[in-house]
């Protein structure tokens, strides 16, 4: 079986135009695991991106509309943003909550040459692989 760091090595290595891929925990903001390989992707810029991407999962403005929508609705709503796809003037971010990992969340990250549907379809497909290793 493998270890989180194979698994990202894998998306990584098989996905056309990967520039990197991660898993963070969304309770902390700490990364369990990236692979990438672009050079300027330092320490401190994974973890802002890290710390941006909990915000957008679980940040406060996030929370808030949860409570909105909790009053609302009459029942609680929690952990309600599941996948996210941003993109920006040079790349694509595909962004996941592993599935039964309410705090962990998986971002690929791709050049705008990549085929959305394939970015998509190589993240989901590695989801399941992270659960065994996701707290």
């Amino acid at each position: 079986m493998k270890n989180l760091n194979e698994i990202c090595n894998t998306v990584l290595r098989d996905v056309n135009e990967s520039l990197a891929i991660a898993v963070v925990d969304l309770s902390s903001g700490l990364l369990l695991s990236v692979a990438h390989n672009v050079p300027y992707f330092t320490q401190s810029y994974l973890d802002a991106v890290a710390a941006a991407a909990v915000d957008m999962f679980r940040g406060k403005t996030v929370g808030t509309v949860e409570k909105l929508l909790s009053a609302q609705r009459g029942r609680e709503i929690t952990n309600s943003i599941k996948e996210v796809q941003m993109t920006t003037e040079a790349t694509f971010h595909f962004m996941s909550v592993v599935p039964d990992k309410p705090n962990a969340l998986a971002v690929l990250i791709t050049t705008k040459r990549a085929n959305l549907g394939m970015g998509w379809a190589a993240l989901r497909a590695a989801l399941p692989q992270m659960k065994a290793y996701c707290p």
